[in-house]
C-alpha cells in the first residue's frame, strides 16, 4: 500500500512546489478581502446587524471604526477588476459600472474595546475595489449613486 502512495505523494509534493507564491498570496489577500467585506445575503442591515458581523468577522480586537459590507454576488464583485463591470479610478483603483447594495458599519464611539457599538447605513453605491490579478484585495470606498 505504501509503495502505490509514494509516487502520488512526490507528484502532489511537486504541484505545491511549482504553485507560484504570488498565486497563493493574491488568493490570501482575496479571501482575506471576501472576510471583511463580503456577505452576499444579509439578515437584516441595521445596527444589530453591524454588531453581529463585525464581531464574526474578528474585527472588533480592537473595534474597527468603519466596515463596508458588500451584498452581491463573487462573480459581480470579480467583474470590477476588468472591463464588464468596471472601470479604471484614480491611479491603481477601480470603480463599479453598476451601484451594489452595501452595509456600511461605524463605530458608535467609546472604548475601542468589546463590546463595539456600530450605526449601519444601508443604501445602493458604485464602489471602489484595488485588484490583484483579476481577484479584489481592497476595498477603497463607496459613492452614493446620483
Amino acid at each position: 500500500m505504501m509503495m502505490c502512495l509514494g509516487p502520488l505523494v512526490l507528484v502532489f509534493m511537486l504541484g505545491l512546489g511549482l504553485t507560484p507564491p504570488t498565486l497563493a498570496q493574491n488568493d490570501s489577500r482575496y479571501e482575506h478581502f471576501l472576510t471583511q467585506h463580503y456577505d452576499a445575503k444579509p439578515s437584516g442591515r441595521g445596527s444589530r446587524y453591524c454588531e453581529i458581523m463585525m464581531a464574526r468577522r474578528g474585527l472588533t480586537t480592537p473595534c474597527k471604526d468603519t466596515n463596508t459590507f458588500i451584498h452581491g454576488t463573487k462573480n459581480n464583485i470579480k467583474a470590477i477588476c476588468g472591463d464588464k463591470n468596471g472601470k479604471p479610478y484614480m491611479d491603481a483603483f477601480r470603480i463599479s459600472k453598476s451601484a451594489f447594495r452595501v452595509t456600511t458599519c461605524k463605530h458608535a464611539g467609546g472604548s475601542p474595546r468589546p463590546p463595539c457599538r456600530y450605526r449601519a447605513t444601508a443604501g445602493f453605491r458604485d464602489i471602489v475595489i484595488a485588484c490583484e490579478n483579476g481577484l479584489p484585495v481592497h476595498f477603497d470606498e463607496s459613492f452614493y449613486r446620483p
